[in-house]
């Protein structure tokens, strides 16, 4: 399907066109068809033999319902563009064409209505110029009568010539679809209609409501009122969605693929139009079927920071429009540039973010932001310039070398303030980095060769802490004796005898001097190793008894030596008095 939407200045025939292309009525209410103008939005459609299925957003070209036709030509890519011959180029046919030229529309054709009453040379003549001067540039023209017949199959041809034109749209892509009628039929509940410009709809979807985040699901959908179960963009639609807040949608609403948008209240955009200091502070903002107010910041002489009155699913690229009512006049378009802009707060901040806005792209974005998730970065609407760097996490280059810096830092400078306990923990290297995750700091030692990682802590380019001397005899003294007996662990009078506490162990085993099996019982390096081999040579299974006469030691010792090689893998327990060691 293709989705193209009607422009032009009232009563200038854009729905007797319709009529004539479709054989359907655009007009949907009574007082439409009884004053001759359309008042709302209108849809009709029809068939092409080369184009396939073409739907029309039929909008009112009064200019007091310019907001009306906003919402149908918002979303749309392409635009039927009608100026009677009989009245020419007039103030809404203006307006318009500088809508259209804000949103960056740039597929259309342009149909001189009532051909039949006057010489549509001139206005054509005319039209084309001030079309060519728009997004929309060079465009094709067709002289059309909706009373006589005269051109309609000339104007199929040119529709279906630029339905062959227009890009091909993402299926895959995430969904965003603006609301532009809400209503309730008798036993389906709420419907929605809507032109749905990227991604797939089904039945069965969840989509949020971007204005609360309510999880609403499809229980039903249309497309030109056939029954589909799922509908790819570009199309019209009718969405019957029920859930929370479901009676509550309303023209300017937006549904959204569940956990994929971003939604702001602050944006930076490229304006296209007026100069920004020549902008009023307070505007409209028009983008899909919404319309907001918001008040305008200059940054620079094309850029401007919008505050928005009502928090929006933008995302950079995103084209909209900045309308003043009071004026009926369209100042600028605009195009976003940044949905979680850096707050301004210092003198010449203003300047300086419009030079920073002059470099945006995504590895700029990258940069700035120095360390985001990847899925909030595609949320934004931007590109990720890399692979991450762990998990989700993607990180500026130069931000990720300066992180690796400060870490190997932190963690000399922890192991100096603290010799006997060198090691740092990663939750305190996260806290002194001001990282969100640990997962980063791990990322960040895993690269580093000058730190080592054991049990939760970071160790510097030292192999342990250096013990103060009376402390190292007191270790020497404690290997002395294991080097008699291997697994006969010092009792605690020894230790308390030698004056090692337990943290004193723990910084004996920081330094590889010791290898602690328990909080109070140590052993040489390396006696996991050596006890697994003796245990090995037993007839396998063996019990706790046949393992403690085998290593020459006590139950004191055996039970939590036996623990600790379960718990590295070494053996494994089979019942409650039986184990075997595993092979490696």
């Amino acid at each position: 399907m293709h989705v193209i939407a009607t422009a032009g200045h009232v009563d200038h025939g854009k729905s007797a066109l319709l009529r004539a292309l479709t054989g359907m009525e655009p007009d949907r209410w009574a007082e439409e068809r009884r004053r001759g103008m359309t008042i709302d939005l209108g849809f009709v459609w029809t068939r092409l033999p080369a184009a396939g299925d073409i739907a029309f957003v039929d909008v009112p070209g009064h200019e007091r319902l310019v907001g009306n036709m906003l919402a149908g030509a918002g979303p749309v890519p392409a635009v039927l563009f009608v100026v009677a011959a009989d009245q020419g180029w007039q103030q809404q046919s203006e307006e318009h064409l500088a809508i259209l030229d804000a949103l960056g529309v740039r597929h259309g054709v342009l149909a001189v209505t009532r051909s039949d009453l006057a010489d549509p040379d001139a206005v054509r003549t005319e039209a084309l110029a001030r079309i060519g001067e728009s997004s929309l540039g060079k465009v094709p023209s067709v002289d059309v009568s909706a009373v006589t017949g005269q051109g309609l199959d000339t104007l199929r041809d040119a529709l279906a010539r630029l339905a062959g034109e227009l890009p091909m749209p993402d299926r895959e892509a995430d969904v965003r679809l603006w609301v532009d009628r809400a209503f309730t039929v008798r036993g389906h509940g709420t419907v929605v209609t809507g032109t749905l410009g990227a991604g797939t709809l089904r039945v069965g979807d969840r989509l949020r409501l971007a204005r609360d985040g309510a999880l609403l699901r499809v229980r039903g959908l249309e497309c030109l009122k056939e029954p589909r179960q799922e509908a790819g963009a570009v199309a019209r639609v009718a969405v019957n969605v029920g859930g929370p807040g479901a009676g509550t949608l309303g023209r300017g609403d937006a549904l959204l693929t569940p956990d994929r948008w971003l939604t702001t209240d602050t944006v930076d955009v490229r304006l296209r139009g007026d100069p920004a200091s020549d902008l009023p502070r307070e505007l409209t903002l028009h983008v899909g079927s919404s319309a907001v107010p918001v008040t305008v910041r200059p940054l620079g002489e094309d850029t401007a920071r919008l505050r928005l009155g009502t928090c929006l699913p933008l995302r950079v690229g995103d084209r909209a429009l900045l309308r003043d009512p009071g004026r009926h006049s369209i100042p600028a378009g605009v195009t976003v540039l940044d949905v979680r802009p850096p707050r301004l707060t210092r003198r010449g901040a203003a300047a300086a973010r419009d030079e920073e806005l002059r470099e945006a792209d995504a590895a700029g974005e990258l940069r700035r932001r120095g360390l985001i998730r990847r899925s909030e970065l595609l949320a934004m609407g931007v590109t990720p310039p890399a692979e991450p760097v762990t998990g989700d996490w993607l990180a500026d280059p130069d931000h990720w070398a300066r992180l690796g810096e400060c870490l190997g830092t932190v963690v000399e400078e922890h192991a100096a303030r603290h010799p006997l306990d060198p090691g740092l923990p990663l939750e305190a290297a996260r806290q002194a980095l001001g990282l969100p995750e640990r997962s980063l700091v791990e990322a960040l030692s895993a690269e580093s060769a000058e730190l080592r990682y054991s049990e939760g802590r970071l160790y510097g380019s030292q192999a342990g802490p250096s013990l103060p001397p009376r402390i190292a005899a007191a270790v020497e003294a404690v290997r002395a004796d294991l080097a008699r007996q291997p697994f006969r662990a010092p009792e605690a009078d020894r230790l308390a005898e030698l004056g090692l506490d337990a943290k004193l162990l723990a910084a004996a085993e920081a330094a590889g001097a010791l290898l602690r099996i328990d909080r109070h019982i140590v052993l040489l390096p390396g006696a996991d190793a050596e006890a697994a081999a003796v245990l090995a040579e037993l007839e396998q299974p063996f019990t706790t008894s046949q393992a403690r006469r085998a290593l020459d030691t006590t139950r004191r010792v055996a039970v939590p030596l036996l623990e600790y090689l379960d718990r590295h893998g070494r053996t494994e327990r089979l019942d409650g008095t039986l184990r075997r060691c595993r092979a490696r």
